[in-house]
């Protein structure tokens, strides 16, 4: 059976959500698929913004841009320069932002990337999630 777009579409977010659900569980607060342009709300919990849709998309809009600042790591620390002033870190896997009630977590591969929130969590459960969207975004953007 040929997949049609919007089939691909739905089976792309499927694979990023079962991804994050089962690893984080309850702390999941919200999964983002985004590129330069737009972003889809791939996920939101139930207890968040009262089942409001537009409301969460509008939260999240905001969360979206900070995000994008510098889209993609090699914007941020792969300039070439001399090696004295660019510090050599290897690839980059993923950004974790930590706050005093949750995580934001980001993964960007090629032009688009993941954005997950959680309440609070242990970090290596936030790394194997984390590791594991890199490697789904890098087989869509190479297909």
């Amino acid at each position: 059976m040929t997949q049609t777009p919007s089939d691909s579409s739905v089976s792309f977010a499927d694979s990023i959500v079962s991804t994050c659900r089962p690893t984080l569980g309850d702390a999941l607060r919200s999964v983002i698929y985004f590129t330069r342009e737009d972003f889809d709300l791939l996920y939101v919990r139930q207890d968040l913004y009262g089942g409001d849709e537009e409301k969460a998309r509008a939260v999240k809009a905001g969360l979206v841009e900070s995000e994008r600042t510098g889209f993609g790591p090699q914007e941020a620390y792969g300039r070439e320069t001399d090696g004295e002033s660019n510090p050599e870190f290897g690839e980059y896997e993923f950004t974790l932002r930590v706050f005093s009630e949750g995580f934001v977590g980001r993964v960007v591969v090629g032009d688009h990337g993941v954005i997950v929130t959680t309440d609070e969590l242990e970090l290596s459960e936030f790394e194997e999630m984390e590791v594991a969207l890199g490697r789904i975004l890098e087989s869509d953007w190479r297909a």
